[in-house]
């Protein structure tokens, strides 16, 4: 599975240190994304006010308009995805970017793998909310009904008592149409925050929403996990 698609996603990276700006250039370029790099807050500002980027890319630690200050204007007219990314460790720090509309926040020292990662999930998440309406509205699952409003789904009028993230995590699964989809992708879009392998939430949910499932007679598709890539919700004989 790869979520880049076949134009490049537009990339703002917005970096004053130039050995890391340029590696961080050349490796996203390599990757397959067009990249626009500049070293200051406000020649970002002004070029993702000017152009359509999918993803900005940004210090928290810049000269003259700092990343926080970049953020806080931009959201004023623009929805761009922005990933954080500082040597700052501070949770204060990590709380001010999300209160400002940060979709993720990296710290540094960080790995080329681990920036992708990050900026493919965003991506993904982007793709699945601007699919049509229809789909996120209450459906129907062969025999499964989701209702979105009460976060729930049932069958035959048994509910299966999903909690928010539970119903959440089922309802993405379910609207990948059989795609596998990383931890990574899910503890983003799902869970809110970045994926850590010691962190054991989304198996735990998975976990329940198998039993929720089960207990209320669901077999006709099944959560799977597919190891070494992350989880699908396809039916039982479908292979993956």
């Amino acid at each position: 599975m790869n979520p880049i698609p076949a134009v490049p996603p537009r990339i703002l990276a917005i970096e004053d240190d130039p050995v890391l700006g340029a590696y961080v250039h050349e490796h996203l370029a390599r990757s397959g994304f067009e990249v626009t790099w500049c070293q200051n807050g406000q020649d970002g500002l002004d070029i993702a006010c000017r152009q359509a980027f999918d993803v900005v890319l940004m210090d928290i630690l810049l000269p003259g308009l700092d990343g926080l200050a970049v953020l806080t204007r931009l959201r004023r007219s623009h929805s761009t995805p922005v990933l954080l990314m500082s040597a700052l460790g501070a949770e204060a720090d990590r709380i001010s970017g999300f209160r400002l509309g940060a979709d993720d926040y990296l710290p540094k020292p960080f790995s080329m793998a681990e920036l992708r990662v990050r900026i493919e999930a965003i991506l993904r998440r982007v793709a699945l909310d601007r699919r049509p309406a229809e789909v996120m509205t209450p459906h129907q699952m062969q025999d499964l009904d989701f209702d979105e409003q009460r976060s729930d789904v049932q069958v035959q009028g048994q509910w299966a008592g999903l909690t928010r993230s539970e119903y959440r995590l089922l309802d993405v699964l379910h609207r990948s149409d059989s795609e596998v989809l990383s931890k990574a992708f899910l503890y983003q879009h799902v869970l809110q925050r970045g994926y850590a392998p010691h962190d054991r939430s989304l198996d735990m949910h998975v976990s329940q929403i198998r039993r929720k499932l089960k207990a209320i007679g669901y077999t006709a598709r099944e959560l799977r996990t597919v190891w070494g890539k992350g989880y699908v919700l396809s039916a039982v004989d479908e292979v993956v």
